[in-house]
């Protein structure tokens, strides 16, 4: 998770967790507390009003780095570019400079570098509402001055690079590189109740090429094992909010044993995972389609991320299956209305599947799969329409309608029945927006949800995939999935937010290069 999917950008901002507590014990970790704080209904605005802009900024990003349709083709733009921080729940407290200047961050897995705001940020407004680091005022600062960005979903931060010593927990790291911002644009980083970032994904996604502190941690032999885990609380009755424990972990987070899958691509903690279950059923994730995963799709554990993204395809038939309202898509019913049944045709004629878009003219055969036609938008005559972009848009909307409609038929539905459940999916949309709103009285009807990763199915109940904001009459009640369509090769994936490492104890295992997860306790 970097677009560099870094980004996500995803649009609920739920609650946030403090350093509470540090201690080292004799077992060798060091295990750093957190604390949560109220939500603060305030940010969610501030998030919405960012993410009515994404895809200009997206848009804006493909031609700035000549990504096109293929976004997830740029290493360092692949997933912390779609990062928006604003639903990130979970925080600590670390030290920068001697003596240490305190500062608040995300203990990011899906990013690499460290950044805190500097006093030398004059313009960003942000700035003012967080604390700032002072070079002049630490024995151990040594100067770089090196420029530095980090492309996210809310724009880019900027700033330059600098030496000193970090504090985590009572571990001090020695001439750390990190960087100091000088802009943080937007409300997200303006609204947001964390200073800075410290990323914990490998070196390969460190922009600058910095060395990322957890590597630090382990060259200065600060840490017993290369290992660190995640233990996140999600019940909101408890102050403790969860614990990081470096060097290992402790057997009081989590029952049974730990599920190991290796991983696949260094750069984000990614790895394969096989199909989700909506229910006991199979959504079809291995179908040869390009957003879904011949084979199983990949997916990458992030910290730095609340919710659980997927494939716009899955994460709609999610939608429908939970009761979620999200918005019409006007592209996908018009795929249905005008080539539903030439769709289905094609499906009994046992055409292959990833050709029938292209078949039917909304989409070219790359070889592998189809891809938007790429033409520019064009006014036409008289009316002052753009026609270009509607049709780009059919294509996505063409293949998820394939997907759908093949699903069903492997069910023996009727024409009329595709039809309308096809139909049906497309007003299940999630939203721009990213959210998508559940009844909070129906979580008793809605089913599990469950994701296949090595050889065991993790579920997740109702309870713990939807997030309740507010009480009483007022509460709201939002689904835990978004929609996130990363193109290859890079995608499809998932990316398994705080609610799945909530569920599951989540272990990153440096030296063997492999994820595990437990139920947590």
């Amino acid at each position: 998770m970097g677009m560099s999917m870094n980004v996500v950008v995803l649009s609920l901002f739920v609650s946030s967790l403090l350093l509470s507590v540090v201690t080292a014990s004799d077992d060798g970790l060091v295990r750093i507390g957190l604390k949560k704080k109220k939500f603060d209904p305030n940010n969610r605005l501030a998030s919405r009003l960012e993410s009515e802009d994404r895809q200009a900024l997206i848009a804006s990003m493909q031609e700035k780095y000549g990504l096109h349709n293929n976004l997830g083709d740029h290493e360092d733009t692949d997933i912390v570019a779609l990062k928006n921080y604003m639903d990130a729940q979970y925080y600590g407290e670390i030290g920068v400079g001697t003596p240490p200047q305190k500062f608040t961050v995300i203990f990011d897995t899906g990013s690499s570098n460290l950044w805190v705001p500097s006093s030398k940020c004059y313009f960003s407004v942000a700035c003012y509402f967080h604390s700032k680091y002072k070079a002049s005022e630490s024995k151990t600062y040594k100067k770089n001055g090196k420029p530095a960005s980090i492309q996210y979903g809310t724009g880019a931060i900027s700033g330059f690079f600098s030496y000193d010593n970090v504090q985590v927990g009572n571990l001090v790291v020695e001439d750390q590189e990190f960087i100091e911002t000088t802009k943080e644009p937007g409300l997200i980083f303006l609204a947001a109740k964390f200073d800075g970032i410290l990323g914990l994904g490998f070196k390969e996604i460190s922009v600058g090429k910095a060395v990322p502190v957890w590597y630090n941690m382990l060259k200065q032999g600060l840490i017993k094992e290369p290992v660190f885990s995640f233990w996140l609380n999600r019940n909101v009755g408890e102050e403790v909010g969860g614990e990081i424990v470096f060097g290992g972990v402790d057997p009081d987070h989590y029952k049974g044993k730990h599920t190991y899958v290796p991983v696949t691509q260094k750069g984000y903690w990614q790895f394969d995972m096989g199909d989700v279950l909506i229910g006991d059923k199979p959504t079809g994730m291995f179908l040869p389609m390009p957003r879904f995963c011949a084979g199983g799709c990949a997916a990458i554990a992030d910290s730095g991320t609340s919710l659980l993204a997927g494939p716009t395809t899955v994460v709609t038939m999610i939608n429908h299956a939970i009761g979620a309202t999200g918005v019409v898509s006007q592209e996908c019913k018009a795929v249905v209305q005008q080539y539903g049944q030439t769709i289905i045709d094609l499906l009994l004629a046992e055409t292959q599947p990833q050709k029938i878009c292209s078949q039917i003219g909304l989409c070219t055969f790359d070889g592998a799969h189809g891809v938007s036609m790429g033409i520019e938008s064009v006014v036409e005559e008289g009316n002052g329409k753009s026609s270009g972009v509607q049709f780009n848009a059919m294509c996505p909307a063409c293949e998820m309608a394939v997907v759908w409609m093949q699903n069903q038929l492997k069910q023996n539905q009727t024409l009329d029945v595709i039809l309308n459940y096809v139909n049906q999916l497309c007003d299940r949309m999630p939203s721009p927006m990213g959210e998508s709103a559940v009844e909070c009285g129906s979580l008793s009807s809605m089913p599990t949800v469950s994701f296949t990763i090595g050889d065991k199915v993790f579920d997740l109940s109702p309870e713990e995939y939807i997030l309740k904001v507010g009480e009483g009459p007022q509460a709201q009640c939002i689904s835990g999935f978004t929609a996130l369509d990363v193109p290859p090769p890079r995608g499809p994936l998932w990316i398994l937010g705080d609610v799945f490492m909530g569920r599951y104890h989540t272990v990153f295992d440096f030296g063997k290069e492999r994820v595990g997860f437990a139920e947590a306790a």
